[in-house]
C-alpha cells in the first residue's frame, strides 16, 4: 500500500473552516518534482504559463525567487495586488516532497477583507511520475462570493495554473 503526502495546515486555515476551499491535483509522467519546482518558485515565469496572475512585485526587495519568509505582492482573480508572505518552503528531495505555502491578504472595509493560505506539494512518484497538489483556504466576504459562483472560478483557475506548470516543466525536458 502507498500513502500520499498531505498539505500542512495551520489551524486558522483548516479546509472546510473558511469561506472558500479548493483542491486541485495532477499526477503526470514526464517532468520531475525538481523541474516543476523551478517554475513554481520563480515568479518571473508565472505569467508565461498562467494568465490569471499579474503585477508581481517584491516591495521589500528580493525576488523573483520565492523562499522562506519572502514577502511579495501579486494580483489574481480580479483582486488588487495581495500582500503575500511565504510561510513554508521546502524544496523537493529524495524521499520527501517539495512544500510551498504563502498567506495573502487584502485589507479595506469588512466586505473587502480577504485572508488566504495557498499551499503546494510537489513530489516524485515511482515510475517517472510527479504529483502536484495545490489547495487554498480563503476567509472573507470576497471568498464567499467566489465560492457561490458556478463553476467555481478558484477551482478552474488553479487547474489552469497546474496545467500550465506541467506544460512549462515538460517543455524544458524537450
Amino acid at each position: 500500500m502507498t500513502t500520499q503526502n498531505a498539505i500542512n495546515w495551520p489551524e486558522r486555515y483548516l479546509p472546510g473552516t473558511g469561506d472558500n476551499f479548493v483542491s486541485n491535483e495532477v499526477i503526470v509522467k514526464g517532468p520531475s518534482a525538481a523541474g516543476v519546482w523551478r517554475y513554481l518558485v520563480d515568479t518571473s515565469t508565472w505569467e508565461s504559463y498562467y494568465d490569471n496572475v499579474a503585477d508581481i512585485s517584491f516591495p521589500q526587495g528580493g525576488g523573483p525567487e520565492l523562499g522562506e519568509g519572502v514577502r511579495f505582492r501579486f494580483g489574481t482573480f480580479g483582486f488588487p495586488p495581495l500582500d503575500a508572505q511565504v510561510v513554508e518552503f521546502q524544496p523537493p528531495g529524495e524521499g520527501f516532497p517539495g512544500r510551498l505555502s504563502w498567506t495573502a491578504a487584502q485589507g479595506g472595509r469588512p466586505e473587502e477583507q480577504l485572508d488566504v493560505l495557498h499551499a503546494w506539494l510537489v513530489e516524485d512518484l515511482p515510475g517517472g511520475r510527479v504529483r502536484i497538489l495545490t489547495q487554498e483556504t480563503q476567509i472573507g466576504r470576497p471568498a464567499a462570493e467566489l465560492a457561490a459562483q458556478r463553476p467555481n472560478p478558484m477551482l478552474n483557475g488553479h487547474q489552469a495554473w497546474l496545467d500550465g506548470l506541467v506544460r512549462a516543466a515538460t517543455a524544458t525536458r524537450a
